[in-house]
């Protein structure tokens, strides 16, 4: 079982992507993948943050990042774990799983 909290950060917007119409918003997707990794991996502890990309708030890591995905025209929203991008646009769970695991993580 992992006990080293990794932080888990949803960049996204109110307003979906042009290119992701059809799709969840940011935060539809953001509550959708709180409660699948809370299933996956139960009673091991993470962190989710959602940073809007048009009005970012917290350490400039994160400001600097969100300006990069509108900079960039990254498909949001964009899923990092430790500063690796593990999803953008329709982020799959198969991957952010899989990068979860690396981290110590055990699926139940």
């Amino acid at each position: 079982m992992n006990t080293n909290e990794v932080e888990i950060v949803l960049y996204g917007a109110e307003q979906l992507c042009p290119s992701c119409v059809n799709l969840p918003s940011s935060k539809e997707t953001y509550e959708w993948l709180e409660a699948a990794i809370a299933r996956k991996f139960p009673e091991q502890p993470f962190k989710m943050k959602y940073v809007d990309i048009y009005q970012p708030v917290g350490d400039s890591e994160k400001v600097n990042f969100a300006k990069k995905v509108i900079e960039e025209d990254m498909f949001y929203p964009v899923v990092v774990i430790k500063e690796k991008v593990v999803g953008e646009g329709n982020p799959r769970l198969k991957t952010i799983f899989a990068e979860l695991e690396k981290h110590g993580y055990k699926a139940v």
